[in-house]
């Protein structure tokens, strides 16, 4: 086992351009959320209206957008939760390497 001790590092403050690499990538999260509520929406209003035209008897549409629905919460779980700060990834890696 290494008994050497974990120094505490300070990372530098991250670049203009890491900063804008970073803005831009959530920004295309959002984008690509509110593009996957749109296609939910449109789709499931054709799919209601397909209902509506062919008797509107039990409401199957309730399958497709719970199912879709789903899927729509996790993705804007995965947009919108915040990602691990470095202090919390730093003291996991802190507490792998003293595992080791």
């Amino acid at each position: 086992m290494n008994d050497e001790r974990l120094v505490d590092r300070v990372d530098p403050p991250p670049t203009d351009d890491q900063l804008r690499a970073q803005a831009l990538t959530e920004l295309r999260k959002r984008r690509e959320l509110a593009s996957h509520v749109l296609a939910f929406v449109m789709v499931n209003t054709f799919v209601v209206i397909v209902w509506y035209a062919s008797g509107a008897g039990f409401f199957w549409p309730v399958f497709p957008i719970f199912a879709w629905g789903i899927g729509i919460v996790f993705h804007a779980w995965d947009v919108l939760w915040p990602q691990p700060s470095e202090t919390a990834v730093r003291a996991t890696m802190d507490r792998i390497a003293h595992r080791h």
